[in-house]
């Protein structure tokens, strides 16, 4: 415990002194492809036979243009639209390949969800262990920074800011573009006011599924629960949309998300909130809670609205509401008061709520480890 305690302080401090270096290669990403190659491969099994031909497989054109996922707002689509209806190019006529029906995607997904937990927990612990066997220093050192590589405070404050910068600049142009890589939705029809809330709302939502959650899974099962959390935070990311593609193959990493970030999206809500009575004049705690307790339900998601009502309370600003996604208007109910506009200002607010109760949840989080090791010598 007491190793576990200095692991998870050094790798706090070593995410906010370097944050997420582009060039340096990151976990996450490996499990990204983790996640792509294993959809390739179990949606290989389920593309359906010819219906009058011959006893073969049908095999995409593009080969794996079904395994990719949707990361980072690319839509992949089949070369042939209608290659699925048709059959496979220069086939006989009447051939046909059948999707898989819903509940067998259903159960492809449920594969997937366990397919990509059980490797990423069988490698993380069998690194950590390793390092641990070899030396306890070195294994503090492996899970230290195991723990920097799952948080993502200054990162997030990093991308936030080049939004900022952009708007203070007057530069739309490269605001838009600043704020693509870090929301999901269409950027190229925002103003300024629209490309700062997208900004403002993303810091929100990733106080909790970037920084909070994670951390309290460091805190409870070091490393091992962390990648844990982040390779289902990573799954629903790829694949849990509800589009025609994924309704059904993505609803298990979905819903497993839904769970997990449950307790940890209501506990930063009331982080921030508290944080919020402490910051000066540009925040008000009491707002923040009365926002929160009326519009934490403002969102599909059953967590989302927990941070962005919240922050949206602690700023005084109006949050959410309609947007563009892959070209589609997606009806959503506001969040908050329109005190004022949002403006690029809010960006550095929002930083610094999140910057406070990542503070706040470390503190905490120590506070029990300490009295976990103080009573268990007791007892």
């Amino acid at each position: 415990m007491r190793y576990h305690l200095i692991a998870f302080f050094l790798g706090f401090l070593l995410d906010l002194l370097f944050g997420d270096p582009h060039w340096l290669p990151h976990p996450i990403r490996l499990v990204g492809k983790l996640v792509a190659g294993t959809e390739s491969w179990i949606r290989s099994f389920g593309r359906g036979k010819p219906e009058n031909g011959p006893d073969e497989s049908m095999h995409c054109p593009s080969g794996d243009c079904l395994g990719r996922g949707e990361a980072q707002g690319e839509n992949m689509h089949c070369p042939s639209e209608d290659w699925f209806a048709k059959g496979k190019p220069g086939s006989m006529q009447g051939e046909q390949v059948h999707p898989p029906s819903h509940t067998a995607e259903l159960w492809q997904g449920a594969l997937l969800v366990v397919v990509v937990l059980a490797s990423t927990v069988a490698v993380t612990a069998s690194l950590l262990l390793l390092a641990y066997w070899l030396h306890p220093y070195l294994g503090t050192a492996a899970e230290a920074v195991m723990t920097y590589q799952i948080l993502a405070v200054k990162s997030l404050k990093t991308e936030s800011m080049k939004v900022y910068q952009c708007l203070k600049d007057g530069d739309l142009k490269e605001a838009r573009l600043a704020v693509s890589m870090i929301v999901g939705r269409d950027t190229g029809g925002l103003d300024e006011e629209g490309v700062a809330k997208a900004a403002v709302e993303t810091v929100a939502e990733n106080t909790s599924d970037g920084v909070i959650a994670p951390m309290l899974c460091l805190a409870a099962g070091g490393p091992v629960l962390g990648f844990f959390y982040k390779a289902v935070n990573t799954m629903d990311s790829m694949v849990g949309y509800k589009n025609e593609k994924y309704l059904y193959f993505g609803r298990a990493a979905a819903k497993l998300d839904d769970a997990m970030n449950f307790i940890p999206a209501r506990a930063s809500a009331c982080l921030m909130a508290l944080c919020a009575f402490f910051m000066g004049n540009d925040f008000s705690g009491r707002r923040a809670w009365a926002v929160y307790r009326r519009d934490r339900k403002n969102h599909a998601s059953p967590n989302s609205a927990q941070t962005e009502a919240v922050c949206a309370g602690a700023l005084g600003v109006q949050l959410a509401g309609n947007a563009y996604y892959f070209g589609k208007l997606v009806e959503k109910p506001l969040i908050g008061d329109a005190l004022r506009r949002v403006g690029h200002e809010d960006i550095k607010r929002a930083d610094r709520l999140l910057y406070a109760a990542a503070w706040l949840c470390e503190i905490l989080c120590l506070s029990g480890m300490l009295a976990a090791i103080y009573f268990g010598n007791i007892f």
